[in-house]
């Protein structure tokens, strides 16, 4: 399989292209990414001599790059998104530019080019906030409500719409809240550990109580491979870990593990449309496909949480790059 990855200097990509390449030694990676304030290569030092992959700076809203990537593949999976819904609240235009314009370009080059899959990373945002009790299935109605969501809901219409009007042979994951390795600190749990690194107080919109499912990056990872090789055109598989946890049993988890308590705590006004809760029904992917996380939160949320503690520099070198971009 030669597969172009979109996005695959941020979080996610960099652990998907580091799963691949694991995994499968026979396969060629090409990542496209344009090394935005989240895009960050040394995310991917590890694999970067592998005969089997190769990086190329360069943006998806580029039509000619994206033409010639996709002309040398057979495989696109798009990670490529502006994600942080706070930034889409104060700077709405990127996020319809990436996310909106940059997949049809993808699919356009793809239905150009005759791709053999093109996968589409998705979010549970796209269905909107539930109540207290329910879940999320692939036929819950798309509802977003923040720009980030929209966009993302956007990008989800056209992939059907191109499956639906060329017979784009698509697939489409919707994953819950992601943490692990790697994560770009803006996110709440680097976000939070990164505050208490430097003696500050973690910020925690409203009351705490909105509630997020929570999926190890590495087990998303390997649901994506799943959907890849094993998923039926056309059909959109949610991705959920089954860790419902509100704000701040997350907040008290970190600062617990950081040895530190309640006083670290600031409460900050409530985002604006801030969905109250998040959670997806796993039973589609696990039934038709076989897939289950194999980490429980504790397990994964130890293993984030050293990551980053033993990775300070990681952290530092982002905030040196931040600060020289201002």
């Amino acid at each position: 399989m030669r597969l172009l990855v979109t996005g695959g200097a941020g979080f996610i990509g960099s652990c998907f292209i580091r799963h691949i390449l694991n995994k499968y030694p026979d396969y060629q990676v090409i990542n496209l990414d344009a090394l935005t304030y989240a895009g960050n290569i040394e995310n991917l030092s590890d694999v970067q001599n592998n005969l089997n992959y190769t990086f190329v700076h360069g943006d998806i809203c580029d039509k000619n790059l994206v033409h010639d990537l996709i002309s040398q593949v057979n495989t696109v999976v798009n990670f490529a998104a502006e994600s942080h819904v706070d930034r889409s609240i104060t700077g709405p235009e990127i996020f319809i530019d990436t996310n909106v314009k940059g997949t049809l370009n993808l699919l356009q080059a793809s239905r150009e080019i005759g791709i053999d899959r093109y996968l589409q990373v998705s979010t549970d945002e796209v269905y909107g906030s539930l109540g207290p009790t329910g879940y999320f299935t692939e036929n819950t109605p798309i509802a977003p409500n923040s720009p980030y969501s929209a966009s993302k809901a956007s990008a989800d219409m056209l992939v059907r719409a191109y499956f639906e009007t060329y017979g784009l042979p698509v697939l489409t994951t919707r994953c819950s809240n992601n943490y692990g390795p790697y994560q770009y600190p803006e996110k709440l749990i680097p976000f939070f550990i990164s505050q208490l690194l430097k003696g500050e107080k973690v910020p925690v919109y409203g009351d705490g109580l909105n509630v997020r499912d929570w999926l190890y990056v590495y087990d998303h990872c390997e649901a994506i491979d799943v959907v890849l090789h094993k998923g039926k055109i056309g059909e959109v598989y949610n991705i959920g870990g089954h860790n419902e946890k509100t704000n701040m049993e997350i907040t008290r988890i970190i600062l617990d593990a950081m040895g530190k308590d309640e006083s670290s705590i600031k409460y900050v006004e409530d985002r604006l449309g801030h969905d109250k809760r998040y959670a997806i029904d796993n039973n589609k992917i696990q039934t038709e496909l076989g897939w289950e996380p194999s980490l429980t939160f504790e397990e994964g949320i130890k293993l984030t949480i050293d990551w980053y503690l033993n990775n300070q520099n990681w952290i530092e070198n982002l905030e040196s790059k931040k600060a020289s971009l201002v």
